[in-house]
């Protein structure tokens, strides 16, 4: 079963393995976010460069970042340095909402999720939203059990191929290799957060007002590990 390819556009976005989905690209992270009933306080806006001028332009507050990047030899092959290098003494950080991919190409979807559960606080929700009745049913899970739970949920299956048929460009799911990753800031703390991975990365302390600066950091190193690669993008989660 697949889903359809998504676009790494903020207004498809904010608009709203196994078993496949279509892979989101970000044109469409500004529509799904909407369709899943995130009030609109909030949208992403794309990050047009990680350099501090560039990141000067996102509108503040931001509470997460979406990276859009290649599989690459070189990158799984640093995936699994870093697994092997963090072991099996890491522990699941519990005040962090972390769901697996079991869904192929779902990655776009699932750092939608992982974006806006990690600060349901802060952000508002229509009645009878799809994604805040996820979440609630999903609270106490482990993270493989909500990425079973995810599997059979056929109203965000239905909101996501809905948005990507809806994309300004076409995509071959069949040349889709490229992943979503999401990163936010939880007590003070900057997390990664890759469905494909078993657990969240703790990237060490951030604040609100750094947070934008120090994913764009992270995001930067991804860059500098793939020298020929120009293939990039990311989008921000801003209060507007």
């Amino acid at each position: 079963m697949d889903w359809q390819p998504l676009e790494i556009n903020p207004e498809m976005l904010n608009k709203t393995n196994q078993i496949t989905f279509s892979e989101l690209v970000t044109n469409d992270n500004w529509i799904l976010l909407f369709k899943l009933g995130v009030g609109r306080g909030w949208q992403f806006v794309d990050i047009m460069g990680l350099e501090e001028e560039a990141l000067s332009w996102v509108p503040s507050p931001s509470c997460a970042v979406m990276l859009l990047f290649p599989l690459t030899p070189q990158h799984e092959a640093y995936r699994e340095k870093q697994t092997e290098a963090m072991g099996d003494s890491h522990k699941p950080e519990s005040e962090v909402y972390f769901i697996k991919q079991t869904v192929g190409n779902s990655c776009g979807t699932l750092g939608l999720l992982h974006a806006v559960a990690n600060n349901a606080h802060i952000l508002e929700f229509e009645a009878g939203s799809v994604i805040k009745k996820f979440l609630d049913d999903t609270a106490s899970m482990s993270a493989d059990d909500r990425a079973k739970w995810l599997e059979t949920n056929q109203e965000i299956q239905a909101a996501h191929e809905e948005v990507a048929a809806e994309g300004q460009c076409q995509v071959d799911p069949d040349k889709v290799n490229f992943h979503f990753i999401t990163f936010i800031s939880v007590v003070g703390q900057l997390y990664e957060l890759d469905g494909r991975l078993d657990y969240p990365v703790n990237h060490g302390s951030t604040t609100v007002d750094n947070f934008i600066k120090d994913a764009a950091g992270i995001c930067c190193q991804f860059m500098e590990r793939e020298k020929d690669e120009v293939r990039f993008s990311a989008v921000a989660l801003c209060r507007t």
